[in-house]
């Protein structure tokens, strides 16, 4: 008995550490992947590159995540994870159906542009016809968690007498993204095309207003 429980003592704090080099070191290759695949895309990111950056090795990396789409599909719900989570710490629920509308369309302009890394994961898994996503069941269930937020802020708009009772949640939110995601994707060409700096700091103030004032002539009754 006393040499059991010596033992217990002894290997648990071996077990904890183990955990915690496991979780450090997946944290890690989930960092570099990140910065891989968005550099490179999926077929273009290779995973050497990624062991290197995660100082790991590819045999870790075959442990933790089994196959370099399995790793892509991991480092995509960590993404769209993110940024839902983002959404959900706004509060809009707190504020007028009007401010909460703006606020969410300004959020989203701003995430963009703080995070250009989530705009080429997304076109990434674009070209491959969303395959990594289509059964992940965290997407869905991320998915369906913003639409009722933005569902729930649209009937409180209703209620209130200032938003239109036609407006579908879905339809809302694939504007919101398209304003805001075809002017940073587009901006080297645009820049060339329209004769000026699209990333200029006068032209992204202009631009946000311009989306803000775009979503309310939308959903508002009187904009």
């Amino acid at each position: 008995i006393h040499r059991k429980r010596l033992m217990e003592v002894t290997n648990a704090p071996v077990n904890k550490k183990r955990v915690r080099d496991a979780e450090a070191t997946q944290k890690r290759i989930m960092a570099a992947a990140k910065k891989e695949f968005a550099k490179n895309g999926l077929g273009g990111a290779r995973v050497d590159v990624i062991a290197e950056q995660a100082s790991a090795n590819k045999r870790m990396i075959y442990h933790y995540f089994e196959s370099k789409e399995t790793l892509f599909q991991r480092v995509l719900e960590e993404a769209y994870g993110d940024i839902r989570a983002a959404e959900q710490k706004l509060e809009l629920d707190h504020l007028d159906p009007r401010a909460a509308l703006e606020k969410l369309v300004r959020f989203t302009w701003k995430y963009y542009l703080a995070n250009p890394e989530f705009i080429t994961l997304v076109n990434s898994e674009n070209l491959h016809k969303a395959k990594h996503l289509k059964n992940s069941e965290v997407i869905h269930t991320l998915s369906r968690k913003f639409i009722n937020m933005v569902g729930t802020l649209l009937q409180r708009g209703v209620d209130e007498g200032v938003f239109r009772a036609d407006i579908d949640p879905v339809q809302l939110n694939i504007t919101i993204a398209a304003i805001n995601y075809y002017y940073l994707t587009n901006r080297f060409t645009g820049s060339i095309i329209f004769e000026r700096n699209l990333m200029a700091t006068d032209a992204l103030d202009n631009r946000i207003t311009f989306n803000i004032e775009t979503i309310m002539r939308l959903v508002c009754k009187t904009p």
